[in-house]
This record gives structure tokens, sequence and C-alpha cells, in this order.
């Protein structure tokens, strides 16, 4: 009798860890062969999955993500870098913790601003009205740290700092070690568009959004396909490639949700703008 089951993912991966281990056992000259080999058929089906994708993409967006469900078939495109975890990153998932409780904070005249994530303890600080507000702690545990909380249950502290206790140094120009670099100044970066720049081989946009400036990497999430060009409207961005719309405020994907934009920390000080990029 014919089996006509699929395999698993797990079987799938488990054959191929067989014949890498068979191989580990070849001389240096062999694995070298192998691997260069093994390079070149990973990037004709690389190169066949992005054509493929687009192809499908075009008749229809919804069949693609129905073929992404598949465990197989997610593993390879995961794979091949070509989707995103659903997963946010912890950055991203603060910023949406923070958006959640801004309009609150904003009708009170204040804001509140993301200083630094240092696991397991996030630092923001409290602006407008809520920095000398004398229950600005009620507000910060009520609110801002509930929120936090419940977007990353791996936080445990969330830290209102002031605006003197930012960085150990008061120059930020000089906190390069930390990963702080000026980049621009605040009076170039839109409030109706985005300003593309370069910083450390990274290409990346800023845009005002309310009273914070935002920094993205300069890559759809999609393709990665260039934004700059991309037309912004009420706070959204939209690729010019393939119309993927982003929210400027927090980089949260608005046509695939699980594709949010990669974020960098920005801080404003004296009218000069830092980013931070580690490295």
């Amino acid at each position: 009798m014919t089996n006509d089951r699929s395999p698993t993912l797990e079987e799938l991966v488990q054959e191929i860890n067989r014949y890498e281990a068979i191989a580990s056992e070849w001389d240096e000259s062999q694995r070298v062969v192998l691997m260069a080999w093994k390079r070149a058929i990973e990037a004709l089906h690389r190169e066949a999955l992005i054509r493929l994708i687009r192809s499908v993409k075009q008749d229809s967006l919804s069949a693609l993500r129905r073929a992404a469900e598949d465990e197989v078939v997610y593993g390879l495109l995961r794979y091949y870098d070509l989707v995103k975890s659903p997963q946010p990153s912890l950055e991203e998932r603060v910023k949406l913790a923070l958006a959640e409780v801004r309009p609150g904070l904003q009708s009170h005249n204040g804001d509140v601003e993301l200083v630094a994530i240092d696991l397991p303890t996030v630092k923001v600080r409290l602006t407008g009205t809520c920095s000398n507000c004398p229950a600005s702690t009620l507000t910060l545990t009520d609110s801002v740290e509930q929120a936090i909380k419940r977007y990353c249950p791996e936080i445990t502290q969330v830290i209102a700092v002031a605006k003197d206790n930012f960085l150990p140094s008061q120059n930020l120009s000089q906190s390069v070690d930390s990963g702080w670099i000026e980049l621009t100044s605040l009076a170039e970066v839109p409030t109706q568009g985005v300003l593309a720049m370069k910083l450390l081989g990274k290409s990346l946009i800023l845009s005002k959004v309310g009273s914070q400036v935002v920094c993205y990497e300069n890559a759809c999430s999609h393709f990665g396909e260039p934004l700059d060009s991309g037309n912004v409207s009420n706070g959204i961005l939209t690729c010019p490639s393939h119309k993927f719309r982003y929210r400027l405020e927090t980089g949260e994907c608005l046509t695939s949700p699980e594709m949010s934009l990669q974020s960098y920390l920005v801080q404003v000080e004296d009218g000069r703008v830092f980013v931070q990029i580690k490295r």
C-alpha cells in the first residue's frame, strides 16, 4: 500500500541533519566544495521563492497567507528570511504599549517617551504636565507600567527618569560607546513625510509624529524595498513598490500585522536628533 502521508517539518529537518552529520566527517576540501554547492542551490531556491511570492501576491494576498500557515512552507520561508517572526520585537511591543496610553496622557497635556530598555527594566520619561505633576508616580504605575507589562511580560520594572538622568554623559554626541550617535537636527525632520539618512552602513528614515521623532530601517518588511519615496498621509506610510502600509507612530504594518518595521530608539536634545545604533 502506498503511503500518501506528507512528511512533517520535523522529519524533513531530521533527514537534513542526518546528511550534515555524515558530511561533518569528510575532510576540509570536500566540505568546502559541499558548502559552495549548498549555497548555490539555496541562492537558486531563494530567488525562485521571491519570484513565486511576487506572482502569487499580485493575484491573491490571502492565498499567500494561507500557504504560509503550513508549517513546512512557513519553515522554508523563515529559513530564507522571507517572512518575519509573528512576535514583534521587545522594543516594538514597548512602543505599542506607550502608544496605547499616550492619548490619555496627551488629553492632560502630557506624554511619555521611551528612554532605554535593559532587561528586565524599561526606562521612560514623562513629559509635559506629567513630568512635574504630583500624581505622576501614580500615572506611571496605573497606566504606563501596566500597559508595558501587559505587552511585555518579560519586563518586571518600569522606571521614570528625569531629563538630566537620560545618560551618564550629558554630551550625547560623545556617547558613541552606548550606541547614541547624532544624526541630524530636529528642524530637518519632516512632519508630513520621511527623511532618509545613512548611519554606520544602515539606511534609515525619520519622521515627526506629534511630539516625538521616530526612526526605522529604510526597508519595507515585505521585500526590503526602500520606503523613503513612499506617500505619507494621516501618519500612514505606504511602500511605493507593493503598497504595504505602516503606522509611523509605532512601525506597525497595517497590511500584514506580523511584519512591523525595524525601529531604533531616538532622543532629541537641544534641537539635535540622536539615534541608538548598537554595534
